[in-house]
């Protein structure tokens, strides 16, 4: 018999999936939240885990995201949720989930889908994008010496960037092969000695110093005391000059001890020679990982990506790419492919309501209007992918849960349109 992680934050559930579960014959440890799920997990080593995705810490995705990106996720993990939708069991998939039941839980599907899971062999965890992928780009081939032999002189590392995408993908360039991560998104509560001691010989990641509140400033201030001590290094992205976080409220000490070292990241839409090479290089990324199928993108096809004023950078780019390869119908991808993706988006952008109307409605009503319409222009920006909606919002994926269901934003539909 199996040893189970339950990991829910509703109590009755958690007590009748573990008498359930013990009646098979499988021993169960129970967790509330993420932050006791992470001690369990490193202290039993479960066969199985069955997670919840709503919980107040940290919520079940953004578990998942942590634990496939640190190599933690040597057990088959099943997803559970009372609001579910296709796009979060595809997103949970594509991640490393096993399978994915909806509440409530019957009792046979439970049975059938756990003895299912534990049959399931994990599949060698892929490799993190990084900008190897990219050398042959004059760009990227400058940007990663740049980054390397400032690397090699400090261990805190700022970049200044539009995009979280591109700092991420630098960070992930300098990380050692087999080396811990530790993502700043996923501490919650106080950074501890513990956590700075298993990230030992890795990276501590912070995709934005203007996302982090003060409780994630204080860890800042904690984990650059001890980066030394703990042989890690840390890597910063701001999308912000470090002027307007400073008149924001943050300690002038912090900044100047965080923005010693820094490296601007380069915009695409400053070097639209090096759009056709990266695109190709993206499309062959994809395509070597199974994402997508075969596809190459013909001259007219490039022609057309150079041409293109890139507003979203980065993360535009790869969603443009990885969407023509699944929607072009040909082998080879054309301009007209090109046109019919990024026209398409032009359009929606273009069709922004008049602001006028705000000015008539009380201002609970205006705010809540505007925050509809937000979510609903990123949600269609990000084809409904709520872990790059969270980061564009600079909201924690539970919270993000939250506002969508409070101003009545349909998420599966969404992401289906």
């Amino acid at each position: 018999m199996a040893h189970i992680l339950v990991v829910d934050d509703e109590i009755g559930i958690r007590e009748l999936l573990s008498e359930i579960l013990a009646d098979e014959g499988h021993t169960v440890w129970l967790a509330e939240n993420a932050t006791e799920a992470r001690r369990v997990r490193g202290e039993k080593r479960p066969d199985l885990v069955l997670l919840d995705i709503w919980m107040p810490d940290t919520d079940g995705i953004s578990l998942l995201k942590e634990w496939s990106a640190s190599g933690l996720l040597t057990m088959p993990v099943v997803m559970m949720s009372g609001h579910g939708t296709i796009d979060t069991a595809v997103e949970a998939t594509r991640i490393g989930a096993a399978d994915f039941l909806e509440k409530p839980i019957a009792l046979q599907k439970l049975l059938a889908t756990v003895k299912k899971a534990l049959k399931h062999e994990m599949a060698p965890a892929k490799a993190p994008l990084t900008l190897d992928t990219f050398t042959r780009s004059p760009l990227i081939k400058d940007l990663k010496k740049r980054l390397e032999q400032a690397a090699a002189k400090t261990p805190v590392l700022m970049l200044k960037s539009a995009s979280s995408a591109i700092t991420e993908l630098c960070a992930r360039s300098l990380q050692p092969p087999h080396a811990p991560w530790l993502d700043f998104a996923t501490v919650t509560g106080p950074l501890s000695q513990e956590m700075l001691q298993k990230a030992g010989g890795g990276i501590v990641f912070v995709a934005d110093l203007a996302g982090l509140g003060k409780l994630q400033q204080m860890n800042l201030a904690f984990a650059l005391d001890r980066l030394d001590k703990h042989n890690v290094m840390m890597v910063c992205g701001t999308t912000k000059p470090v002027q307007v976080l400073a008149e924001a409220g943050w300690d002038n000490g912090l900044l100047n001890r965080v923005a010693e070292v820094w490296l601007a990241l380069p915009q695409l839409s400053a070097h639209a020679d090096e759009i056709p090479e990266i695109a190709t290089l993206l499309l062959t990324h994809l395509t070597e990982r199974g994402e997508v199928p075969m596809r190459r993108l013909s001259i007219s096809a490039l022609n057309a990506l150079r041409m293109h004023r890139w507003q979203g950078d980065w993360p535009e780019l790869q969603a443009a790419v990885k969407n023509l390869a699944l929607t072009a119908l040909d082998e080879e991808i054309v301009a007209e492919d090109v046109t019919r993706i990024l026209h398409a988006e032009l359009r929606e952008t273009s069709e922004a309501p008049s602001l006028l109307p705000f000015f008539e409605q009380p201002l609970r009503d205006a705010r809540d209007e505007f925050e509809r319409l937000y979510f609903e222009h990123h949600l269609r920006l990000e084809s409904g992918n709520m872990t790059r909606v969270a980061e564009k919002s600079g909201l924690e994926r539970t919270h993000l849960y939250r506002k969508l269901k409070q101003l009545g934003i349909q998420i599966g539909r969404r992401g289906e349109e």
